[in-house]
């Protein structure tokens, strides 16, 4: 009997072409994987992996394999996608995961809504980044994924995923009360040329768009300071520590020596839940995407 963990492993390792990138798509260690695969291996009674370099390749054994793999999971998925369509109703675990705003900004809401209209169904949430989520939505690690891109930079969704656009959400530029632009009712991006910036960590989707868009527009950008929430890089801000992008879902109480200023090329966020295509007809998908199109369309 193949055991379905080790065939999600395999499946990794196609998709990402290397046990590291396995490792890193299932959140586990390069360890992990390896044993995974020597115990596969064993199960089939073949092997599945050939030294390639300093790196390895699947062997025409593994090919085959993991072709079947791919087709395995989604149908694990479309299974359990079919009894719940036959159940009905949305009972059971669900397992979400958010960026830290929306988490603050859309899920209180949405969980409430959804308690409400489904008693028997049991979200479970997680804050993670809209990189690492969508992968465990890949995965089967979790049932639904909130991400974001930005209006001049969209992220690649997988093409096994769906997905459904809940909201555009604008951003400002927070600066020191006593800033030269603080008194301003708007401002354009070109203004802050010779600005420090404090920003997200580096090779977060967020902190490689800011990158981006000040290059797209001539600007080097300094970034003096990482931050990972949005409240610490306000309070950098107010100590006059530079300026930064700060979104306005989520938002709590700006802290009083900061002002937000509204930015003249309309920088937005574009905020979607992603889910597997072939979990579409669960009824508890079904009821989340509409609980999170409410909330989102009442903000």
């Amino acid at each position: 009997m193949l055991n379905l963990e080790r065939l999600r492993t395999l499946d990794a390792l196609a998709r990402h072409g290397s046990v590291s990138g396995a490792a890193d798509g299932l959140h586990v260690t390069t360890s992990a994987v390896s044993q995974q695969m020597a115990k596969l291996e064993r199960e089939v009674g073949q092997p599945l992996l050939a030294k390639n370099g300093r790196g390895v390749r699947l062997t025409d054994a593994g090919r085959l394999l993991a072709d079947h793999a791919a087709r395995i999971i989604s149908q694990v998925e479309l299974a359990q996608a079919d009894v719940e369509a036959r159940r009905g109703c949305a009972i059971g675990e669900l397992r979400i995961g958010a960026f830290p705003t929306a988490m603050r900004g859309l899920l209180p809401q949405t969980l409430t809504v959804l308690g409400g209209a489904h008693p028997e169904l049991r979200p479970l949430v997680r804050e993670q980044e809209p990189e690492e989520s969508m992968a465990a939505v890949v995965r089967g690690d979790l049932d639904l994924a909130l991400a974001i891109d930005w209006h001049n930079k969209r992220m690649p969704v997988p093409a096994e995923l769906a997905r459904a656009h809940l909201l555009d959400d604008s951003c400002d530029i927070a600066v020191p009360a006593g800033h030269r632009l603080a008194d301003r009712s708007r401002i354009s991006l070109a203004e802050f040329a010779d600005e420090d910036w404090i920003s997200w960590n580096e090779g977060q989707f967020c902190h490689e768009w800011l990158v981006f868009t000040l290059r797209g527009i001539g600007i080097e950008p300094r970034v003096r300071h990482i931050a990972e929430e949005h409240h610490t890089q306000l309070a950098f801000v107010e100590a006059g520590l530079g300026v930064c992008v700060t979104p306005r879902l989520g938002r709590g109480p700006v802290p009083p020596g900061v002002r937000l200023l509204p930015v003249a090329e309309a920088v937005r966020r574009h905020v979607y839940v992603v889910w597997r295509a072939d979990a579409d007809r669960r009824p508890s998908i079904r009821a989340a995407v509409e609980a999170l199109e409410q909330v989102a369309a009442d903000l």
